[in-house]
């Protein structure tokens, strides 16, 4: 993550670009299948009140700390697409309080490629993004996603279901790791999230928002970014120019291959990628490739990476691939009895602003409104948006 091409790359490649639903398999999980149970809990950080307001500034997080943390990986019992027990990791974070309750912040990523980028391996900018909650008394969840830190197998990019299940698991988890230092998490959930974490964050909130989860309900939700309509807003951008063209080489490569896997799309690479791609593509989002390997290793444009009969696909999805973006569109297709702030860029060439004017349209909810962070790019709306989040959750459900 470090560099100018991650500089670049990172901003192109936060196409998260699918509108996720909590539909899918991941929602008809039997009841058998264990959720959400403790695997491992490992240190990652401890930091005092001073420290953390100096590694805050370090990361350019310009907020206050009110308190030190404790970071800790935890694996911990999830679900894969097909709803079969799975193991994932995050990043729980507790604050150095004096409460015994703790409200909690689930807060989502964006898009990253290579595993050890997750929030709790070296994903500096996710983990501190999470601190920064953390800082002002929150417990705080930052869930990997599956595949991603030490979770095993590939991650199935973008896909909705899993972000949500995945996102609610790690906060039983966290519950269960809370209690074992003598504290207990408050009912009331706020959500987050950017980018890809933007349709996971709304993903869960859906789920929250039912009132049928056990143990947990919805406070607010605050989405930045996030590619909420893909049939509508964000594929059409990224095959006319209006998404930075390698962004969207990027998402077609990462998504495809990663909904093949759910499925599935192609039989062999060759039917979705040109050569010499197809012979590449797969390998590239092993996990353990970085962003600049990817970003160079597949070529300018969507025209150059994909097939015809694919590209017709990405303009007009039929059979699997139609289920794979209905599965995954509509995170705002629900309608929230708490507030809803969505944050979103008018200068944004990942993620187009009209992915948050759609969502507001959907979520048609008195509750919900739509903040313009103004002519800046994908990645500078996070910088913006977060702290005024923060700012925001301390009104609505401050730390207990």
């Amino acid at each position: 993550m470090r560099g100018s091409w991650w500089t670049v790359l990172a901003a192109l490649v936060a196409v998260a670009l699918v509108a996720g639903s909590s539909a899918g398999c991941a929602d008809d999980t039997p009841e058998s299948v264990p959720r959400g149970e403790v695997v491992s809990v490992a240190p990652v950080l401890e930091l005092s009140t001073e420290q953390t307001a100096e590694y805050l500034r370090g990361r350019g997080l310009d907020v206050p700390a009110r308190n030190g943390i404790e970071a800790l990986r935890v694996e911990y019992t999830t679900v894969d697409p097909e709803g079969a027990q799975a193991t994932a990791s995050g990043l729980v974070i507790l604050p150095h309080t004096g409460a015994r309750s703790l409200r909690a912040v689930s807060f989502a990523h964006g898009t990253i490629v290579r595993k050890d980028e997750a929030p709790s391996l070296d994903g500096e900018t996710a983990r501190g993004r999470a601190i920064m909650f953390a800082a002002s008394g929150y417990a705080v969840t930052a869930p990997d996603y599956l595949g991603l830190g030490t979770g095993p197998g590939r991650h199935p990019y973008a896909h909705s279901p899993t972000e949500a299940s995945a996102s609610l698991d790690l906060l039983r988890a966290a519950r269960a790791v809370a209690g074992d230092r003598g504290r207990k998490l408050d009912r009331r959930v706020l959500v987050t999230g950017f980018s890809q974490g933007g349709q996971a964050a709304t993903a869960l909130a859906e789920q929250l928002g039912t009132g049928e989860v056990p143990d947990f309900e919805l406070a607010a939700v605050a989405a930045v970014s996030g590619p909420y309509d893909v049939r509508g807003v964000q594929a059409p951008a990224a095959l006319d120019g209006r998404v930075l063209p390698r962004s969207a080489v990027v998402f077609f490569a990462y998504w495809i291959t990663a909904m093949n896997r759910i499925y599935p799309l192609y039989d062999d690479p060759s039917e979705a990628f040109q050569p010499p791609y197809d012979e590449r593509v797969e390998e590239l989002f092993d996990g353990h490739h970085d962003i600049v390997s990817v970003g160079t290793s597949l070529p300018a444009t969507p025209q150059e990476l994909l097939t015809p009969r694919f590209l017709d696909q990405a303009h007009n999805p039929e059979g699997a691939a139609a289920q794979a973006v209905v599965d995954s569109d509509g995170t705002c297709r629900w309608n929230p009895q708490v507030p809803v702030r969505l944050y979103a860029a008018t200068g944004d060439r990942s993620v187009p602003y009209a992915n948050s004017e759609h969502c507001l349209r959907d979520l048609n909810s008195p509750q919900a409104e739509l903040i313009s962070l103004g002519d800046i790019g994908h990645s500078e709306s996070a910088a913006v948006a977060l702290p005024q989040i923060l700012d925001w959750f301390r009104q609505v459900a401050p730390p207990t």
